[in-house]
């Protein structure tokens, strides 16, 4: 495969610098080689693997039920289509929490099986050891602090987290904890936006975010949702940016009425 020496790779170390100069970072999720192909070639700064592969591409309700060999599928996919955006690898539940020799040895595999640029991993004070023992395998790890899907039965609900004052002094706490164990980012998920801006002010590292307002380092969407593919998910922090769902369904439409009627395929379309 030819390879354009014209396009840089984006590294932690460029996210860094974006910081720092004020440019603001651009995150989608992606699960597949083509969806991955395309928006790289667009040039998006980052491609999250997310577990929310568990949702949007394989239906359960929560992220919860997805695997470390399903990530690993997902996320090798996606790094065979990427020229240029930094991959980050969702840690899948039950991959990281508690032993942190479990921790470092799924980190390990996401790494050498994927091909992937980090991995991401959500919580604060309680994976603290998991992710400094990771770290010194010397893999990069993106912080996931806020609404923590994950944790979603321990929540209740996927309401704005955060938003009394003992939460959000831990957040800001968990923050800085995170920064000091060595993240090179950290996403901020459905939290107020002075929160999140205060947040973003008082770490070196870049805070991107989501639902977290404007004043973070940069925004993270899933795909499906801001392309218009999934429709049963209209959070005030999504802009869907196209329908391509009422689109497909379109084009399906006729390519059903076509070969019913005999119009496809048409003399110039069979051999």
């Amino acid at each position: 495969m030819s390879v354009n020496k014209d396009i840089r790779r984006v590294t932690t170390h460029t996210l860094h610098e974006m910081k720092m100069r004020g440019e603001k970072i651009s995150m989608l999720t992606a699960y597949d080689y083509t969806m991955a192909g395309i928006i790289d070639a667009a040039g998006i700064d980052v491609i999250l693997v997310g577990d929310s592969a568990s949702n949007v591409m394989a239906g359960h309700e929560t992220t919860l039920p997805i695997t470390l060999d399903q990530m690993i599928y997902h996320a090798s996919s996606v790094v065979r289509a990427c020229k240029r955006s930094l991959v980050v690898v969702d840690m899948p539940f039950g991959t990281y929490q508690g032993n942190s020799k479990v921790a470092l040895n799924s980190a390990i595999r996401v790494m050498k099986e994927t091909g992937g640029h980090a991995i991401k991993m959500e919580g604060g004070e309680e994976i603290e050891d998991s992710i400094k023992r990771i770290l010194t395998a010397g893999i990069p790890v993106m912080g996931h602090l806020g609404l923590t899907p994950q944790s979603i039965y321990k929540f209740g609900t996927y309401q704005v987290r955060a938003k009394e004052e003992m939460e959000a002094e831990r957040l800001k706490r968990d923050a800085q904890l995170l920064e000091e164990a060595g993240v090179f980012a950290i996403v901020l998920e459905k939290i107020p936006a002075a929160l999140a801006a205060e947040v973003a002010a008082s770490v070196q590292v870049p805070i991107i975010g989501i639902g977290a307002g404007n004043g973070v380092d940069g925004q993270v969407l899933v795909l499906h949702d801001m392309l218009g593919l999934t429709q049963d998910f209209s959070p005030r922090f999504l802009r869907r940016y196209a329908q391509l769902g009422e689109t497909m369904r379109q084009a399906v439409k006729e390519y059903i009425a076509d070969v019913k009627s005999v119009d496809f395929p048409n003399a110039s379309e069979q051999y």
